[in-house]
């Protein structure tokens, strides 16, 4: 039968399928009633344990991913660029994540997206705290207390717990969907996911 629990999306904010999943997942699960948690990681992490490296260092990988990314979008009418520093580190969005996450998870959800949007979009620099602290205020949160929140050891820790857990839970790229226990990598298992929400698994 299927389930009620919410739904686990880990991703990365350098991840660009994750970018994919955070434009089209709530849309999926919507019509079966799922709500979904969101978890920005550092995925980083777990492929220094897995071995894994970022696709766009791979030869040959790097230039499919891209022409991917490019179809990808256009099939989904979203922007989309490669960034000009492509990866960076997502630390400091993670923790602001966290820290809007902590009073407000829509909020939280709204700002995930507006820095997806601000890097694979219009490939802005999502490591200023100054676009942070914008993104932030223009979801309704307070940019200036999310910029201050985010370096106090609460938040800190948040993040590293999240990352643990994950690792934990076998996540070891971006997107990672759990549902009802069952695990699902890429993007490109939307349609397999919507299936599992409807039957319940197989």
């Amino acid at each position: 039968m299927p389930g009620t629990d919410p739904i686990d999306f880990y991703f990365d904010f350098s991840s660009p399928y994750g970018y994919f999943a955070a434009e089209g997942l709530e849309d999926v699960v919507k019509p079966y009633g799922r709500s979904v948690r969101w978890h920005p990681v550092l995925i980083g992490v777990a492929m220094k344990r897995t071995g894994a490296q970022p696709l766009a260092n791979i030869p040959v990988k790097g230039d499919y991913m891209t022409q991917d990314c490019n179809r990808l979008a256009r099939f989904m009418n979203v922007p989309w660029c490669v960034p000009p520093v492509f990866p960076v580190s997502t630390a400091d969005a993670a923790r602001a994540f966290y820290a809007i996450d902590h009073h407000d998870q829509e909020q939280a959800k709204a700002f995930a997206k507006g820095i997806y949007r601000s890097y694979f979009g219009e490939g802005l620099d999502i490591t200023d705290a100054s676009l942070i602290q914008e993104t932030a205020d223009q979801v309704g949160a307070n940019g200036q207390q999310v910029i201050s929140d985010m370096q106090t050891p609460a938040v800190k820790d948040r993040l590293r717990k999240e990352i643990n857990d994950s690792i934990d839970r076998g996540v070891f790229g971006s997107p990672f969907v759990i549902v009802d226990g069952e695990a699902f990598w890429g993007s490109d298992r939307f349609w397999m996911i919507k299936r599992w929400l409807k039957s319940g698994g197989w």
